[in-house]
């Protein structure tokens, strides 16, 4: 990606531990939109009972996200691309939510060809043809509106959602012979050779065959075809803020909302996992006072983007996350030394039937993880144990829990019980206690052993 390598990381910072506490789609835009974790906005997974759009407005979350609270302090809201999983639900094709001035979402699959959008409550079909390819389209709806808006005296705040490169993946026609000698990554973590030490659902997973791998490849080449269009919206977003003469006063955030496995620890595609493919993500962010081509490894969440836009707007969004303004400043200010990873149950219908099939490769063993500066901790609800220093197996192949200094098992166990069922400043507190609430932690923890 040429155009976000130039325009947004060698001109903004790179948050190099920026991670998704749940790595799953819906459950991860509910954190980004309310600033919550999960166990607070009950969006557990992609589909109802327990997830989806339906859950979410059902919560009553649509009432109090950061659009809305923007959109209070004075700011023009456009909402542009895939909003939550099974939206509209039952609210109808034409249903805009809250906080948004101006709405642009898709109302059906992640096809790329042969969709419909709601366009500020009007549902317009999208046919075959080249012009109809979804990251074009959804990169001349964002130019216009800040053509529109830009002269205007009121700010604005823009999410934009592109679906690429969620499977199918499909490339733009002009993109469609590129990266043809790639191939997806080979950590040592792919195809692991040795997986004794991990949970039973990994340990049955037999090597990757070379059908696979090949699956893996190309899925690797379609994903990286279909991102060329996703940097090319990138210039032109940069390109139209330059021209309406409002870059330099803009600040523009670039991540996803969940990482990929492909083929490591056997794992052939998908995500949700506590493992680093699919927790971490790429966060890069240009803007006034931001150093060029700078870098930070401090611990963020997505929790974090509500009380961060909320504070840039000189407002507030009381949430679990904190706002990182100060490090987007340069600032060297105190900061967490430890994250809450979480994935709840999901007993969505289609997971009802999809559980059997994909038992071997975990994506339904619910797991609660604590992240620190130098490991990973992950328990699963049915008493399994993971334990990495991920300082000297920053790829996750020694499972050390059984080997592990009882000192530092005793730690980490007080954290995670502290962050589980944690809200809004004592989330905070339990990330980054003090010395006396470390210490009281601690104990506890020694009593329960």
């Amino acid at each position: 990606m040429p155009e976000l390598r130039s325009l947004l990381i060698n001109e903004g910072t790179s948050f190099d531990n920026f991670y998704i506490s749940l790595a799953l789609c819906c459950p991860s835009r509910a954190s980004i939109l309310t600033g919550l974790y999960t166990h607070n906005h009950n969006v557990q997974g992609n589909l109802p009972p327990l997830g989806g759009f339906q859950k979410f407005y059902d919560e009553g979350l649509e009432e109090d996200t950061i659009a809305t609270r923007l959109q209070e302090a004075g700011y023009q809201t456009a909402f542009f691309g895939k909003y939550l999983n099974g939206y509209p639900g039952d609210e109808g094709p034409s249903y805009v939510p809250p906080g948004w001035d101006e709405w642009y979402g898709r109302v059906d699959k992640n096809k790329l060809y042969n969709y419909k959008t709601n366009e500020n409550g009007q549902v317009i079909s999208y046919d075959h043809d080249t012009e109809d390819y979804y990251t074009d389209v959804l990169s001349k709806q964002v130019t216009d509106f800040v053509h529109r808006t830009a002269s205007d005296s009121k700010p604005f705040f823009i999410y934009i959602a592109p679906t690429a490169p969620h499977e199918p993946a499909a490339p733009a026609q002009r993109h469609k012979d590129a990266f043809d000698d790639e191939k997806a990554p080979r950590s040592p973590s792919f195809n692991e050779e040795d997986v004794a030490d991990k949970p039973p659902w990994i340990r049955n997973i037999a090597p990757l065959s070379d059908k696979e791998i090949s699956e893996i490849d190309n899925r690797y080449r379609q994903r990286l075809r279909s991102m060329l269009a996703v940097d090319e919206m990138v210039a032109s977003l940069v390109q139209e803020l330059k021209d309406a003469g409002k870059l330099d006063e803009t600040y523009i955030f670039f991540t996803s909302d969940n990482g990929w496995e492909q083929g490591q620890h056997r794992i052939p595609k998908e995500k949700g996992r506590p493992y680093e493919e699919s927790s971490r993500v790429p966060l890069y962010v240009r803007g006034p006072g931001i150093a060029a081509g700078s870098k930070t490894d401090k611990l963020l969440l997505n929790t974090d983007f509500a009380p961060t836009f909320a504070d840039l707007a000189s407002t507030s969004f009381p949430s679990d996350g904190r706002s990182f303004k100060p490090l987007l400043e340069g600032e060297d200010s105190s900061w967490r030394s430890s994250i809450l990873l979480e994935r709840l149950e999901d007993s969505s219908e289609k997971g009802k039937k999809k559980k059997e099939h994909i038992e071997s490769v975990g994506d339904y063993h619910p797991y609660e993880a604590v992240r620190t500066g130098s490991y990973k901790y992950i328990e699963y609800a049915n008493g399994e144990r993971e334990l990495y220093d991920l300082e000297s197996d920053p790829y996750e192949l020694d499972n050390i829990y059984e080997s592990a200094d009882p000192s530092v098992l005793e730690d980490l166990k007080a954290k995670l019980d502290a962050l589980k069922g944690c809200s809004g400043t004592s989330c905070q507190e339990a990330e980054d206690p003090s010395l006396a609430e470390y210490l009281k932690a601690k104990l506890d923890a020694l009593i329960r052993s």
